[in-house]
């Protein structure tokens, strides 16, 4: 662990340093119409997930893999759900000759199936059964797009479509919106993969895939399951977190102020964003840390001495200049953060580098995010990320969707029937 952070004459200089060395100085250019940030304090300043200590004291490797997380409840499994160290994120689209009645018979047979798999028995028609008997807290949730909520007749929460543009954006549709989203996690990566076929199986009548994005933490086991994830940048990612099972979670996160069918259920926003590793190669500790605004090997703001401190953005160094820099991705969330809390869930992704590419990563993050209104939390904390937020000169995002997540259900129930 490193010392803490004094305001000191050496933080002016490497803030200096940054600003006009290298990489950073053409950042800050790009900077002023940036947008989306990936990391760090979006969600409010609310009680720590984590305090940062991820040793193995307090758990064993076994936990992360014994017993099931149960499928029927009030709310859908997935969100309060602990992170799992696998996951896929799955949009279809549906077939044109859909219409309500198939929507219904659809959402019936993923119910079952999914209800079945995440207790470790196999789905109803498997042909690989022995692949299911281990569950490996494997959790399925379901969102809709605005096709499904159409053709069902009835009313969508305003927030249900396209983000507004954002500065940084620079969006694939390979990896943008969608009709149903299937989110899968699970702490084996065979129990993703074979869950995610089994359920395509079930809706290659109704829908064909739109994409599928997967993406990984720490193994089960590896460290305290309480611990804040380490994107590829090695930024712990998810700082004030709400905790699943308090107040400010469930005032942050569950829908109330939607069409009746929507209560109990949440919103959900998914955006895939590029890390350019090799240009953060090039940034020294201090710069990636003043970029930031908090140190890398505890997560403690610059202001603090462990992760969940809350940033001091008012404190100034012996020379008068801001601890946390104007452009600090923490000041630019913290500053303009109001309200609008939400529950970040993000996973990291790794695909093959392209032939011939003079980059050795082709790597980034899927920001998952939950929250009760996307307008109100989602959109305003990501406009003020848009502009000045130097974090934005390493990350873009390229895929982006948004869906609603209704309510959970009972056994002999399924998934959407109260939209239905």
């Amino acid at each position: 662990m490193s010392e803490p952070v004094e305001p000191d004459t050496s933080r002016r200089l490497s803030r200096r340093h940054l600003l006009w060395g290298g990489a950073a100085a053409a950042g800050v250019g790009a900077a002023t119409a940036a947008g989306v940030s990936i990391v760090g304090d979006t969600s409010g300043s609310v009680a720590p997930t984590s305090t940062g200590d991820n040793t193995t004291a307090g758990f064993t490797p076994q936990e992360a893999f014994e017993g099931a997380v149960p499928f029927y409840g009030v709310h859908q499994a997935g969100i309060e759900t602990p992170a799992q160290s696998n996951a896929v994120f799955i949009a279809l689209d549906l077939r044109d000759d859909i219409d309500a009645s198939g929507l219904r018979r659809l959402m019936g047979v993923l119910t079952d199936d999914a209800a079945r798999l995440t207790a470790g028995q196999p789905a109803l028609a498997d042909s690989e059964p022995e692949l299911a008997v281990i569950p490996a807290q494997l959790t399925v949730t379901f969102g809709f797009g605005p096709r499904v909520v159409e053709l069902a007749g009835k009313a969508a929460p305003a927030w249900l479509g396209p983000l507004p543009a954002f500065g940084i954006d620079k969006l694939d549709p390979a990896y943008c919106d969608g009709d149903l989203l299937i989110q899968i996690g699970a702490n084996d990566p065979l129990t993703v993969t074979h869950t995610a076929r089994m359920l395509l199986k079930d809706a290659r009548s109704f829908a064909l895939p739109r994409w599928s994005q997967s993406g990984f933490r720490r193994a089960a086991g590896a460290e305290n399951p309480a611990a804040t994830m380490r994107n590829l940048f090695g930024q712990l990612d998810g700082t004030g977190n709400p905790s699943p099972g308090t107040t400010e979670f469930s005032e942050a996160v569950w829908s109330t102020d939607v069409p009746s069918w929507m209560e109990g259920g949440t919103s959900f926003v998914l955006r895939r964003i590029v890390m350019d590793l090799d240009g953060w190669d090039k940034i020294d500790r201090l710069g990636r840390e003043e970029t930031i605004g908090r140190t890398l090997d505890t997560g403690a703001p610059l202001t603090g001495t462990v992760e969940g401190d809350e940033p001091d953005l008012e404190a100034k160094d012996r020379l008068g200049f801001p601890v946390i820099p104007a452009f600090a991705h923490v000041r630019r969330a913290k500053e303009n953060e109001a309200a609008n809390k939400m529950f970040r869930r993000g996973y990291n992704y790794d695909d093959t580098v392209l032939t011939g590419a003079e980059s050795v990563s082709n790597s980034g993050l899927l920001f998952a995010a939950f929250q009760a209104d996307v307008d109100k939390q989602f959109v305003p904390v990501q406009k003020a990320l848009d502009t000045l937020d130097l974090l934005n000169t390493w990350t873009t995002p390229v895929g982006s969707a948004v869906f609603a997540i209704p309510p959970g259900c009972q056994q002999g129930g399924y998934i959407g029937e109260t939209l239905f």
